[in-house]
Formats: structure tokens, C-alpha cells, sequence
């Protein structure tokens, strides 16, 4: 996240409490097959990078904050965690030879989840910063922007990210838009203007509710989380402003594991053959598709 469910044509805010529900756990998990949709099978050269130690496992335990629609969410079973993550890292798995079990976590703990052993791979949206790569490796895959988000009825008057000085704005905790909105705050104060209120949750679903009840007069979220969630909303959101700060999502993988080689290897396998732009189209999050994956390719 930069780092956002169910698109059964559920009025949108109703979805999104029911999604938050089952966020509010980090128990829930979804088993998954290495199989597939596609023709993708296990690849030998890629198999046979995989360490000892995971390929005994045969089976990746995955992270993901699962409100974070259309990448990360729960489906209407009201457990499974599905999406553009979910997908691809089945994808990837299969390619890899192992099974993929996704599990729902809030998105701050993810990272020190994968510290700890919890977790094998962190797949929620993340962007890869070159704060987090002190703590784990990234494979990038995707790129997002950040944008702004509000109810349709209101007008925040907000262009850019040096607009949002005296608005109060809903943001997920532990993202880089918590971490732009403060930041902001502070070179408002400086230049001798109100300060940024932030208001900061625990999932993307209760930052979007902050906005739907009129506790916060706008929102950030990776560009395209605010705009599924816009297009969700069934009129009631609408984007505002300018995207801007196009930066690279990444797959965290904690440090000396030596699963970065193979994840990036499957995912050139699936780029190649065409899986990874099917995936991206399936959940209309194409225009983040990038062709050069890369290890900690952080900007910033």
C-alpha cells in the first residue's frame, strides 16, 4: 500500500463492513491449489531455486490485508481472500511447484509477521520504499500512484497534496498515504498554515467509512484502490485531484530467505506468457502492468 470488497453488485458501503469483519482477525486463511486458470505448470529451472526449506514446506503461507479491493478483499464466502494478489500468487506458486495458502492480516503487521517466520511473503499492495527494504526484500510487479477520493456530494477542493492543508483526510494505518498526509501536515504548519487532521485506521474499509459518515472530508489510497472503490460506490465516491507519486508495488519476502531469485523468475515466466496481464485485466487494474520486474527497485 502504498497499499484495498466483493464486485457482486453489493451497494458498495455494505460490502465494505462486511469485508472489514473479516479483517479484523489475522487467523483467516484461504488454502490454495498451485494450480491455475491458464496453461502455466510447474518450471524445473525455477523449481529447482527454490530453497530446501520451503520446497519441504511445499506450501507458501501468504499475507495479505484483505480490504483492499480490487487487489486484496474477502470474498462473499466471507473468508476467502481473492483479488489481484491472490491471483497472482497463485500464479506464482504454480509456477514454482508449491501451493499458496492466503492469510488475512491487518496490514501493519504483515511486515513484522514476515520478521518474525509468520508469514513466507507479503502480498497487500505494498510499495517498495527504501525504508522497508531495510527490513525485507521486495519483488516488484505493479505500479500505482496515490490518489484522492471523496464523497460525490462534497466538493474538498483538493488538486494536489499541498491542497490538503486544514482538510481532514481518512488514510489506513501503516501506508505511505498516512505517511504523505503527515508529512504534508507538517510543511503546512511551516509555511504558516492549519495543519493536515489525519484520521488513521486499522483497515482501508473504516478509512472509507471515516468518508462516507462525513468524519473525514476526503480520502487516500493507492490510485487503483480509490478508483475501484469509486466505481463500487455506485455514485456515492468520486475521485478528486491530481495522481501523483507513481512508485513500484513489491512482494515482501523476508531477508536471506533466497526466495526473491525464483519469485522474480516466475514472475518474468508469467509476464512472458501472458498470465500476469490476464490477471491485471480480470481485476481492470492493467494500467499498473510494468515488463521489467525487478529486486528492490525502491525510488524513495
Amino acid at each position: 500500500m502504498s497499499k484495498l470488497v466483493a464486485r457482486l453488485g453489493i451497494p458498495a458501503l455494505t460490502v465494505l463492513v462486511l469485508a472489514g469483519c473479516g479483517s479484523s482477525s489475522s487467523t483467516s486463511t484461504t488454502a490454495t491449489t498451485a494450480s491455475t486458470s491458464g496453461s502455466n505448470s510447474a518450471n524445473a529451472a525455477i523449481t529447482a531455486q527454490v530453497p530446501a526449506a520451503i520446497k519441504s514446506k511445499g506450501t507458501l503461507t501468504v499475507a495479505a490485508d484483505a480490504t483492499y479491493a480490487p487487489n486484496e478483499f474477502i470474498a462473499s464466502d466471507g473468508h476467502t481472500v481473492i483479488g489481484m494478489d491472490a491471483d497472482l500468487m497463485k500464479a506464482l506458486g504454480t509456477v514454482m511447484g508449491l501451493k499458496v495458502n492466503m492469510v488475512n492480516a491487518t496490514f501493519d503487521s504483515i511486515i513484522p509477521g514476515l520478521a518474525a517466520g509468520k508469514y513466507d511473503i507479503g502480498a497487500s499492495s505494498f510499495t517498495d520504499t527504501k525504508e522497508r527494504e531495510k527490513t525485507v526484500e521486495f519483488v516488484d510487479y505493479f505500479s500505482a500512484g496515490i490518489s484522492f477520493y471523496a464523497k460525490s456530494s462534497s466538493n474538498p477542493a483538493v488538486k494536489t497534496v499541498e491542497d490538503l492543508c486544514g482538510k481532514t483526510v481518512s488514510v489506513e494505518k501503516g501506508t505511505t498515504e498516512e505517511e504523505e498526509a503527515k508529512e504534508q501536515s507538517g510543511k503546512c504548519t511551516k509555511g504558516g498554515k492549519k495543519s493536515v487532521t489525519v484520521l488513521v485506521f486499522p483497515t482501508q474499509n473504516e478509512a472509507n467509512l471515516a468518508i462516507s459518515s462525513g468524519r473525514a472530508e476526503l480520502g487516500m489510497a493507492d490510485s487503483p484502490i480509490a478508483a475501484y472503490q469509486v466505481k463500487q460506490s455506485e455514485g456515492g465516491f468520486k475521485l478528486v485531484g491530481e495522481t501523483y507519486g507513481a512508485a513500484p508495488y513489491g512482494l515482501a519476502i523476508p531477508k536471506g530467505t533466497g526466495m526473491a531469485q525464483p519469485i522474480l523468475a516466475a514472475l518474468k515466466v508469467l509476464i512472458t506468457n501472458g498470465t500476469y496481464m490476464q490477471i491485471l485485466t480480470k481485476w481492470g487494474v492493467q494500467a499498473g502492468a510494468i515488463t521489467t520486474p525487478a529486486i528492490n527497485g525502491a525510488k524513495s
